[in-house]
């Protein structure tokens, strides 16, 4: 018996497909953004160049951001088979990466407020300094984006590996696994949105939008004296930012409320594999456990009532669909 027991085993380890490769392209780039920081500060103390102090400090917020993400990575690969989390860790991705939007939301009003100040009171720019300053940051921004480019969505869309489904009979549970692939830890995550990686992603995209506007605002002003376009490009690049920050907002938040996906609609999927005249869905969830693995519990209505197994095996073709449990009802019970 318990052999038996033991077979039905299976840990719940639902984190993204490139998880450890994107672990360690966010910490490349946190070594890189902080090295940047602190050669721009001790640059800029020793030269007395207020422009390469200010960058360097503002270097600082988006490391402090990486930072996270990286910790983010690193505590869900450690904690990933931890009994104490009911379903993993695979969202604690977006739990960073909400963080991570809020923190963006906060550079953006910064840099708006500050512009806005800087209209209002204009202050002698040194356009040489400032320019070199701006290039420089807008360098290793452009090689931290490239680090961090997201392309796993290319890979295995033909992946089928459904992880383990459970299932509920009235009050009893039949696990039976069909033989499938339990193998959810190291090398065998699935593809799909990692927004920890696209949260660190938008905060190298958002240095580099707002060195590429400061850049051609400080040419702008140096060759025909248009002062202002520096403060007015500051206001632009903070309400992109912004918008940026409330799309990743949206995103992350949805995920940690467990609301139904609307990427791709697995509960109709799943309607349509499961459905029949003789079997109705009576209560149906749907949510993301991690990057590219979903849950569902469906509850069934049937005349003829099949074991769960029968159901569950249905649901199988359904990719990104890793944990499943299925509860039957005949007709007429109350």
């Amino acid at each position: 018996m318990a052999s038996t027991i033991e077979s039905f085993k299976h840990d719940h380890v639902f984190l993204g497909e490139h998880h450890e490769r994107n672990e360690r392209k966010v910490w490349l780039v946190v070594a890189l953004t902080a090295t940047m920081m602190v050669a721009e500060i001790i640059a800029g103390s020793l030269f007395g160049s207020m422009a390469l102090t200010a960058d360097g400090w503002h270097m600082s917020t988006h490391a402090g951001a990486m930072l996270i993400a990286a910790l983010a990575y690193l505590y869900a690969r450690r904690q990933a088979r931890n009994p104490r989390y009911t379903f993993g860790t695979g969202k604690l991705g977006d739990l960073a990466g909400f963080a991570s939007a809020v923190v963006l939301a906060l550079i953006a009003l910064l840099i708006g407020w500050e512009s806005l100040l800087r209209l209002a009171s204009p202050v002698p720019i040194d356009f040489d300094q400032a320019i070199v300053v701006a290039l420089l940051g807008l360098a290793v921004n452009l090689v931290s984006a490239w680090l961090l480019r997201d392309d796993h969505h290319h890979h295995d869309h033909g992946h089928h590996d459904h992880g383990h489904h459970h299932a509920g009979h009235h009050e009893s549970h039949d696990g039976h696994h069909g033989g499938h692939d339990h193998a959810h830890g190291r090398g065998h995550g699935r593809a799909g949105k990692d927004n920890n990686l696209r949260a660190a992603y938008l905060h190298v995209l958002a240095d580099a939008l707002t060195s590429v506007l400061a850049i051609l605002a400080l040419i702008l002003g140096r060759l025909y004296g248009w002062n202002a376009l520096d403060p007015l490009m500051g206001v632009v690049g903070g309400l992109v930012i912004a918008r940026w920050s409330w799309g990743l907002i949206r995103v992350t938040a949805a995920v940690l409320l467990d609301a139904q996906p609307d990427h791709e609609d697995l509960a109709a999927q799943i309607r349509t594999q499961v459905e029949t005249a003789e079997d109705r869905i009576s209560d149906l969830h749907v949510w993301q456990l991690g990057p590219g693995h979903h849950a569902a519990i469906v509850a069934l209505v049937a005349q003829k009532p099949h074991p769960p197994s029968f159901y569950k095996d249905k649901l199988r073709g359904i990719d990104s669909l890793s944990h499943v449990t299925v509860e039957v009802t005949p007709s007429g019970v109350a």
